[in-house]
């Protein structure tokens, strides 16, 4: 078996990794155990100041690190410079407050004393996606190392070579040898990772599907398990909205990195009061949306990363017309191109029962749902397997915090875009997993809380 790197805005094939053995899988986890012995022991000084190292060796490699992504999984080049700039801010955030996170707690128990101890789990095997393909791994990998433990990266595998640049990023840094190490590997050897005692947990990114095999890998072998999957995130606008300003953050928060985020927007649905002219603002900023090579600053909409993924957008878009969905603009693949490309599009007339009302869709495409008042709208937010993010749109702020409180989510945004923060608790519910990453609550999913109670007096 082999992982193959290839650029989706030409469909050539950049480079070939022969994908990992038994044996060889055996033996990077042996090193990886090794080197969390020390790495365990280290100070949060110490451990910090590698992650210090790590953002500085980002933000001199920017460019490159940026021209990678582009390269390798199509991200218009100005989004790729950003998500490194954010990988650099949650290593720095780590770096600093990692050690005040994880304090120990103390607690009256009378005069004996009492504490909560964080102290390192083990290796953590990081399953993660190809969208954001150096942020992914970044967002979990910098609060797991800050807490001592080692980490086992399983990367999308259309993304071989920012897998491995990643890795150089934290030998680089000093991070003891194989710390951090990138496995080579594809899906199906994934069990035998977890099946390593060694191995003591796993964070996945992905979608539903995979989440659901991993989990049950992790149930069969008694691995702690964080799970990041799908979104079908609602974008209510109610009737009271600023339009022109909604429309702005509605056509960001849909086409970033070409519609191919857990956390875009994916439904509009819209109050009938305000419908027609969000829909005709929201139609006319994405037409004037610039589509073409990635490399390229003046770029908004790249290639889909692999070709599956274009033609099942494709086939969605294609379903829900069928059923009677309304193409307004786009609606099919760019022709005459080598590459990976979709026209952004955006369909109205958007119904339950429609792969685009009721499936994740990674994609420049978005669905316009038109409501006769609040309370229908909170009702289609809520009619999703899904719960990781949702916005609301309005200039009554009280209303928009009432409103909070109806939402199944993970996280919820009042007139602004959902987006991902060091600071904050970022993950889902329902289908969309469970557990959290980042922040405080973040950091503490992969430590052994120790309970621990010292008897003072006889």
């Amino acid at each position: 078996m082999v992982l193959y790197s290839i650029d989706p805005s030409t469909g050539e094939t950049l480079k070939v990794f022969k994908e990992w053995n038994a044996k060889k899988i055996q033996e990077q986890v042996k090193k990886t155990s090794h080197a969390f012995d020390c790495w365990k022991n280290l100070q949060y000084s110490d451990r910090g100041k590698i992650l210090r190292n790590a953002s500085r060796i980002l933000k001199k490699n920017k460019q490159t690190y940026a021209r990678l992504i582009t390269t390798e999984m199509g991200k218009p080049i100005t989004q790729a410079q950003t998500e490194i700039e954010k990988c650099i801010w949650v290593c720095e955030y780590y770096a600093k407050y990692g050690e005040k996170l994880l304090e120990n707690e103390y607690i009256q128990t009378g005069k004996n004393t009492s504490y909560i101890r964080c102290s390192p789990l083990g290796i953590v095997l990081a399953v993660m996606p190809w969208n954001f393909p150096f942020w992914q791994v970044f967002r979990c990998a910098a609060p797991i190392l800050m807490a001592g433990n080692g980490v086992l990266l399983k990367h999308a595998s259309n993304v071989p070579q920012c897998a491995r640049a990643i890795e150089e990023v934290f030998r680089n840094a000093g991070a003891p040898s194989h710390t951090f190490q990138t496995l080579l590997i594809g899906s199906k050897s994934v069990k035998r990772v977890l099946a390593d005692n060694r191995v003591v947990a796993v964070t996945v990114t992905g979608s539903d599907t995979a989440g659901r095999c991993i989990a049950g890998l992790a149930g069969t072998y008694l691995k702690k398990v964080v799970l990041e999957l799908g979104g079908s995130d609602p974008f209510i606008v109610l009737d009271d909205a600023d339009i022109d300003y909604t429309v702005k953050q509605a056509v960001k928060s849909r086409m970033i990195n070409t519609g191919q985020s857990c956390i875009a927007a994916k439904r509009f649905i819209i109050h009938q009061k305000v419908f027609r002219e969000f829909r005709d603002g929201f139609t006319e900023k994405v037409t004037e949306l610039s589509i073409g090579d990635p490399h390229h600053r003046s770029t908004d909409i790249g290639p889909l990363a692999r070709k599956d993924i274009l033609r099942k957008i494709d086939a969605q878009v294609k379903a829900s017309v069928r059923k009677g969905a309304c193409v307004l603009v786009g609606g099919k693949r760019v022709q005459n191109t080598p590459g990976y490309y979709y026209l952004p599009t955006v369909l109205s007339n958007i119904r339950s029962g429609m792969p685009l009302y009721s499936e994740e869709t990674f994609g420049p495409v978005a669905a316009l749902i038109k409501v006769r008042d609040e309370k229908e709208a909170i009702r289609k937010a809520n009619d999703t397997v899904y719960g990781l993010g949702s916005s609301i749109w309005t200039r009554d702020f009280e209303k928009g915090k009432q409103l909070i409180k109806e939402i199944q989510a993970g996280c919820v945004f009042v007139n602004e875009i959902v987006h991902s923060d060091p600071r904050l608790p970022f993950g889902g519910i329902k289908h969309s997993g469970f557990g959290r990453e980042l922040s405080w609550y973040g950091m503490k999913e992969f430590v052994n809380v120790q309970t621990i109670y010292v008897k003072n007096h006889w």
